[in-house]
C-alpha cells in the first residue's frame, strides 16, 4: 500500500512540475523584449525620405534661371565705318570709355601688353588687350542664374563686341559673334581678311583674339 501510494504521490508530482514548467515557456516565447520593439521602431523612423525631383544630394532645390537672351538680329546689319587693327584709339571708342589700364599686361601668347578696361572692378568685365601681335577682347558671359543687371550688361558687351567685330571683319565679324554666344567654336581661321586665333564663349567669358600680324601681311 505505502509502494502504491508513494508511487501515485511521485508521479503527481512529477507531472505538476512538468505542467508548470511548460506555461513558463510559453509566457516567454510570447513576450518581446521592450529594447528590441523600440530599435525596430527607431529603424523606421530613420529610413531617409525620397528627395524632391529638383533637390541635390544636400535635400536643397537646385537653383534655376532664365537663359540669357541674345537679340543679334536687331543689332544688324546698318551700316559701320571699317577699321584696321591697328586703329587702336577708334577701337576704343567703338567700345566705351576706358576706367583703368594696365601697361604691364600679357597677351594671349604671355608677350608684353595693354590692357584697357571698360567696366569698374566690381562689375561684370569688358577688356581689350593690345600687344604687337595680338588684339584681343574679352567680356563677361552672363549665367541664367545671374541677377537682372548683370545679364543687362553681358547683353550690353556682346553687342559692343558684335558691332567691332563688323567694323574689322565686316559681315562675317557679325555671324562670327552670333556663333560665339550660340556655343560655337573658331580656331585657327581667316574671317573677313583677319586671321581669328581664336574665338569662343564658355564659363563665364567670351573671348576673340585676332592675330594683327598675320592679318596686316594678309592685306
Amino acid at each position: 500500500m505505502w509502494n502504491n501510494t508513494l508511487q501515485t504521490l511521485m508521479v503527481s508530482t512529477i507531472m505538476a512540475v512538468g505542467v508548470s514548467l511548460s506555461a513558463c515557456d510559453n509566457n516567454k516565447s510570447s513576450e518581446v523584449p521592450t529594447e528590441e520593439v523600440s530599435a525596430d521602431k527607431q529603424t523606421v523612423s530613420d529610413t531617409p525620405k525620397t528627395p524632391a525631383p529638383n533637390a541635390d544630394l544636400d535635400g536643397a532645390t537646385a537653383q534655376e534661371g532664365t537663359p540669357v537672351k541674345y537679340d543679334v538680329a536687331s543689332w544688324g546689319p546698318k551700316k559701320v565705318d571699317p577699321l584696321r587693327v591697328d586703329q587702336l584709339d577708334d577701337i576704343k571708342s567703338t567700345l566705351g570709355k576706358v576706367v583703368s589700364t594696365d601697361e604691364n599686361s600679357l597677351d594671349y601668347a604671355s608677350n608684353p601688353a595693354s590692357k584697357y578696361r571698360f567696366m569698374d572692378t566690381e562689375a561684370p568685365y569688358l577688356d581689350l588687350i593690345d600687344s604687337e601681335k595680338y588684339l584681343e577682347l574679352g567680356w563677361y558671359f552672363a549665367n541664367p542664374t545671374d541677377s537682372h543687371k548683370e545679364k543687362e550688361l553681358s547683353q550690353s558687351h556682346a553687342k559692343k563686341s558684335y558691332q567691332l567685330a563688323r567694323q574689322l571683319m565686316g559681315d562675317e565679324g557679325g555671324k562670327l559673334v552670333a556663333d560665339m554666344l550660340s556655343g560655337q567654336i573658331t580656331k585657327n581661321k581667316v574671317i573677313g581678311g583677319q586671321k581669328v586665333e581664336l574665338a569662343k564663349c564658355e564659363f563665364y567669358s567670351c573671348m576673340m583674339i585676332v592675330n594683327k600680324s598675320a592679318s596686316q601681311s594678309d592685306q
